[in-house]
């Protein structure tokens, strides 16, 4: 499940509307060939303003239909196996987490997109190839109940360190590595931390130290963590939970009363960096839509929609943050990373170690 995800169920738990642009097609969903109308296909947590959308149709020319097709490792597996004959002309969603899993399979066609230099080199992973776009990035992070350590007088944890002090015995539930999105996120940041060597010793201290593993971030954030606002009508009792750093402020924005502060913090220590891409399709049966479509996501108006809607941050150097993001989402100002070709080389063989190793 992605950060937009995320999102919408908490902001469901709240009692609110989810945000969308335009619903699943009634069709099969596969590209028309119709050249007024163009297809993204996207993981289930596509979410943008109805008035943006409706923008790029009317400067555009082009209608947009939305496909979502499950979780995002769902989306691209399907999007592989139909690419000679794909759902539409567009990909969004496909992150660095599983990037070479796309490009390896030849998902996508190169396009190089209007307005590409807007967006800072370090998000531009594929080079000189432009295979995909970057659209958006969120930091993997664990989050901490702020009224949980100060009734306890204790120090929030900052770092991967201090995860294993005995002070912190029992307070932390991650999502399993091998079915989340951010429970592989938070491995792949401890492998970037530790190293090839260091990251299983790690966990072997996490382990000890108490750590839940549990399937997904619904019943992580939502279930068990004492700090958010389902948790808490589900009586969790771990104040320690791996979510984002956007986290903070949708519990402030969709809370009624909104609060002064943030009831929950983040170890920006912790943190590691999922950025997600937009790509024309190979075999789209509408390409210059596609390419339409993909100038849009870079362009100034949908990168700055992006953040109250999918929360998550524009990747683009010149679109400005709303106030009540940057307000209760703290800066994260070295997360961790990896290249995405380690983590294809290393991610099955992570994964399989991960769960021998944590869950036996």
């Amino acid at each position: 499940m992605s950060i937009t995800k995320k999102a919408t169920v908490l902001a469901v738990g709240l009692g609110l509307v989810t945000l969308s642009a335009c619903g699943s097609s009634s069709d099969d969903g596969r590209g028309s060939g119709d050249s007024k109308t163009v297809t993204l296909v996207s993981h289930d947590s596509w979410a943008a303003s109805k008035d943006v959308i409706a923008a790029f149709e009317k400067s555009s020319g082009y209608k947009v239909k939305v496909l979502e097709d499950g979780d995002a490792g769902q989306a691209v597996n399907k999007a592989v196996l139909t690419k000679d004959n794909p759902q539409g002309d567009v990909f969004f969603g496909v992150d660095n987490t599983l990037l070479s899993r796309a490009l390896d399979n030849g998902l996508f066609q190169p396009y190089e997109a209007k307005g590409l230099d807007r967006i800072d080199a370090r998000y531009r992973v594929d080079g000189d190839e432009h295979r995909v776009t970057p659209v958006d990035y969120g930091d993997i992070c664990v989050n901490y109940d702020k009224a949980y350590f100060s009734e306890h007088k204790l120090t929030p944890p900052d770092s991967f360190d201090d995860l294993t002090e005995p002070e912190y015995k029992n307070l932390l539930v991650t999502e399993n590595a091998a079915t989340s999105s951010p429970g592989l996120g938070f491995l792949l940041g401890t492998a970037a931390k530790y190293g090839d060597e260091g990251w299983q010793d790690y966990w072997k201290k996490l382990k000890d130290n108490g750590v839940k593993v549990v399937d997904g971030w619904e019943q992580a954030y939502n279930e068990e963590f004492s700090g958010s606002a389902g948790g808490k009508k589900a009586k969790g009792d771990r104040p320690l939970v791996v979510s984002y750093a956007s986290s903070p402020p949708v519990e402030v924005i969709y809370a009624d009363p909104k609060p002064d502060t943030a009831p929950t913090g983040v170890a920006t220590g912790t943190c590691f960096r999922q950025i997600e891409f937009a790509g024309l399709l190979s075999n789209a049966a509408n390409p210059e839509g596609g390419k339409a479509l993909i100038d849009f996501l870079i362009g100034r108006q949908f990168q700055e929609d992006m953040p109250l809607n999918m929360f998550v941050h524009p990747v683009a150097g010149d679109a400005k943050l709303p106030a009540e993001f940057t307000a209760y989402a703290p800066e994260v100002k070295d997360p961790r990373t990896l290249d995405p070709a380690k983590i294809a080389d290393n991610r099955d063989q992570w994964v399989k170690s991960w769960t021998s190793l944590v869950l036996k």
